[in-house]
């Protein structure tokens, strides 16, 4: 598998490399402190694209390949954790399952808002008693004539205090298990949709964390998104897509922490010379460049599978649950390196170590991620 990167991908990532230094760094420890949404960087990320990048171009978007999409999830990551979450989930699960799913109408009415940054989306699925087992739906959708009712609660929704468009997975009939959900795209302003709380949280705090509540939410006949029964079919293949936006967001967090580490090690004397001399310190520097190369090299393969179309499920969960452990070790390390200075938050290292610990558990838990991987090497072997 070829994996030198194009003219047009180096740009690209150079693009949100830069933006990422210029207008995400200087503001994440604030934005950290304060949990504050970032929309002037939210909207700024818009204006480069980077918030509808696969999106078609004939439905608003830039038409980007997925690679670089992971490309740009890794720099803006490395800039601001919280600005790529928010990036991740517009991206992977709300515009592409629009895209994918949609009808031509739905497509246009939603796509080109999503991509330009005058809106931003959220997903619901997981409910305060279904997390890792999607399939156990409580959140209720019933047609009465041309309307669907919908009651229920929807928990840990990213972008949910500011999203304007949710993509809502909800239970039909339970008799019928998975095939009895249904998958939905909801205006946020509708009568009925309430933002019942938002999360207190160990990192990504400039991402809002939103309990979602749906009182007798009434929505039309084409508010359905994909095919009656399908919902579980959406939410699945959404989140599949989802994992290679968060093991880039988990590699860009690692690359950062380990940047600084790095550089630190330089500054920082010791027994009369820098503790970058000392051979401690160069092993776990040296572990942590080899463990973020490999996360890279496993997101750039489940990135290209996806664009081929194929069976990209198993990689991308590869990715996901590599990447992701090796953010928490490698931030592990970083705190290391600086000493008591990584425990203080007067340096960066705290944060990107309290950033990583939810990629470990977002879009699929590590465990439900060797699942996957289970099931499929038993099932087709490597």
């Amino acid at each position: 598998m070829e994996f030198s990167l194009t003219s047009e991908q180096m740009m690209l990532r150079d693009t949100a490399r830069e933006y990422a230094r210029n207008e995400l760094l200087p503001n994440a420890a604030r934005f950290d402190a304060e949990g504050v949404f970032p929309g002037a960087q939210v909207k700024g990320m818009a204006e480069l694209g980077l918030m509808g990048m696969m999106v078609d171009e004939a439905h608003g978007g830039v038409g980007m390949d997925v690679l670089s999409y992971a490309l740009a999830m890794e720099e803006i990551s490395a800039g601001c954790a919280s600005c790529g979450v928010i990036m991740s989930v517009n991206n992977s699960l709300v515009c592409d399952p629009i895209e994918t799913f949609g009808s031509q109408e739905q497509k246009q009415a939603w796509l080109p808002k999503l991509a330009s940054g005058e809106q931003l989306g959220c997903f619901a699925l997981s409910e305060p008693g279904t997390g890792s087992d999607a399939a156990a739906q409580t959140c209720k959708a019933v047609l009465e004539g041309d309307t669907w009712v919908i009651n229920g609660e929807k928990n840990w929704i990213t972008n949910g205090a500011e999203a304007d468009v949710c993509v809502l997975i909800a239970m039909e009939d339970s008799s019928k298990g998975v095939k009895g959900i249904n998958a939905y795209i909801v205006p946020t302003d509708m009568p009925g949709f309430v933002v019942a709380k938002n999360e207190k949280k160990l990192g990504i705090k400039a991402s809002s964390t939103s309990q979602i509540s749906l009182q007798d939410l009434r929505l039309p006949t084409d508010a359905l998104l994909g095919e009656r029964g399908k919902g579980f079919n959406v939410a699945m293949h959404t989140l599949d897509g989802g994992r290679i936006g968060i093991a880039a967001q988990a590699l860009g967090i690692a690359r950062q922490a380990y940047e600084e580490a790095r550089d630190y090690s330089m500054e920082r004397h010791a027994f009369g010379a820098p503790i970058g001399n000392l051979q401690a310190i160069q092993f776990m520097l040296a572990d942590m460049a080899t463990e973020i190369e490999a996360a890279r090299l496993l997101i750039w393969q489940a990135a290209m599978l996806k664009e081929q179309k194929g069976n990209y499920g198993r990689a991308s969960a590869m990715a996901k649950v590599y990447a992701s452990e090796v953010s928490a070790r490698v931030t592990h390390k970083a705190i290391q390196v600086f000493g008591g200075y990584g425990y203080s938050k007067e340096f960066p290292a705290e944060r990107h170590f309290r950033d990583a610990r939810i990629t470990e558990i977002y879009e699929g838990t590590s465990e439900i991620q060797r699942l996957v991987i289970a099931r499929s090497v038993l099932k087709e072997g490597i």
